[in-house]
């Protein structure tokens, strides 16, 4: 019965904290810790302090990144791109900002790109949607394949306490999986994105719309562009200074034999992380006429703050509850999850849309799968589910994706769950997870 009140409370705590948003669903996670300990008298788990440090780290380099301005040098780019091909926005547009998340750890980036695309879908008379709410998606998709994403390290930092036949499911390995799942999701939302929705000039409630000559003008409005934008040198040394720290991480989690060893054993990709992102944020200050004081003002360094405080509080509330309990839930779920592992997929989609975030999610679940035996290839392979906040159009980019669509063809159905955002979601999260199945049994994971 009391394991039944507590689950209760970390519900209560994570849907109030949710609602809340921003810090609130940390801090709401500490209540529940206290509650745990004085009320229910648990011994307090551990929080992930080795996971915490590392999104420290990644979110002090991109968050220098976006400070020094070598982040409008990928975006000015990705721009060239789709107005060069104009026709194919509804799959260039997703697999764009999907690769911009790669590079830069975040979804945060796809802000800047939403009206680059509307405007030039809205130009060639391509129904907004289309683009628009696959290029939300995708953005957030794109987390599970960033080498350098909050949810990434900490999905690594958590199977690299459990190996499996005496080997740890390595970097390397979990990006050889979640890299082209994420790939394969994002190219059939680009797919069904080319079709969706009637076209412009069959659209009546459009055609109403832009009959108004002022509402038209409002529709097509003047061009959002980074093109005329003069880049200076110290932005492409940045941008080059990040791109080349994400490579050499890479590089090193491939090739273990280049990371220095300790105790016969190289050091741990954790560690790795944490020092190159320290040094690609130092470098690109020292390089670079960077003002140190802007980096804490940016949009990826608070919505990484965020990340760190709702990972920190809800971890320690879930490893609190679940470590007191873990010989009982082992006995009632291991065989469930064991027999039919897409069970655990279905609870992170679910806890991923409680929590609004990835790395959350992850931090909540993958602990609690890992104890009670659910074998860690199925967590690699069911990574992509920890994507679930497209369920209710409530995450800030799809928000966005419908503030900046002026045709009103990117929205929030009548019944609010049949909205721009459901279909792509589905799609996008149920193909990775299938592909990621097929990979991580191929690979001899499962």
């Amino acid at each position: 019965m009391d394991i039944l009140l507590q689950v209760a409370v970390i519900l209560v705590c994570l849907f109030y904290g949710a609602r809340k948003g921003g810090v609130a669903l940390g801090l709401l996670g500490g209540l529940g810790v206290v509650i745990m300990t004085y009320v229910f008298k648990l011994a307090p788990g551990k929080p992930p302090v080795d996971v915490m440090l590392t999104i420290i780290a990644v979110v002090a380099a991109s968050a220098t990144l976006q400070a020094s301005g070598g982040l409008d040098v990928m975006l000015k780019g990705a721009e060239k791109l789709l107005r060069r091909n104009p026709k194919y926005i509804s799959i260039l547009a997703p697999f764009t900002t999907c690769f911009l998340t790669i590079l830069c750890g975040t979804g945060h980036v796809v802000y800047t790109m939403l009206p680059i695309i509307y405007d030039i879908a809205i130009k060639n008379n391509i129904r907004p949607e289309r683009p628009m709410a696959a290029s939300s998606v995708s953005a957030q998709m794109g987390i599970l394949a960033s080498p350098v994403s909050v949810a990434v390290v900490a999905l690594v930092a958590f199977l690299a306490k459990v190996p499996v036949d005496g080997h740890v499911i390595d970097f390397v390995q979990v990006l050889s999986i979640t890299i082209p799942s994420t790939l394969f999701g994002v190219f059939v939302i680009g797919i069904f994105s080319w079709f969706r929705g009637k076209e412009l000039a069959d659209d009546k409630d459009f055609q109403a719309l832009i009959a108004d000559p002022a509402r038209r003008e409002s529709v097509y409005g003047s061009s959002a562009t980074l093109m005329g934008k003069t880049l200076s040198k110290d932005q492409w040394v940045a941008m080059w200074i990040f791109l080349g720290a994400i490579a050499i991480v890479a590089l090193l989690g491939a090739v273990p034999a280049l990371r220095p060893e300790f105790g016969g054993k190289p050091m741990s990709m954790v560690l790795t992380i944490q020092m190159f992102m320290l040094l690609a944020g130092s470098l690109m200050i020292m390089l670079t006429k960077t003002d140190p004081a802007t980096i804490g003002k940016t949009e990826v360094f608070r919505a990484g703050m965020i990340a760190v405080v709702a990972v920190f509080g809800i971890a320690w509330m879930a490893d609190t509850v679940f470590a007191a309990h873990l010989d009982a839930l082992k006995t009632s779920l291991g065989e469930l999850v064991k027999t039919q592992p897409w069970s655990y997929a279905i609870v992170l989609l679910l806890v991923s849309k409680l929590v609004n975030s990835q790395a959350a999610a992850i931090s909540a679940m993958v602990p609690v799968g890992l104890a009670i035996g659910l074998p860690p290839g199925y967590i690699v392979a069911f990574a992509a589910a920890s994507y679930g906040y497209y369920i209710l159009p409530t995450y800030p980019s799809d928000l966005a994706a419908i503030q900046f669509d002026r045709s009103g063809t990117t929205r929030i159905g009548k019944y609010v769950i049949n909205h721009s955002f459901i279909i792509p979601g589905l799609l996008g999260v149920g193909t990775s997870c299938l592909s990621g199945y097929i990979l991580a049994g191929a690979a001899g994971l499962i």
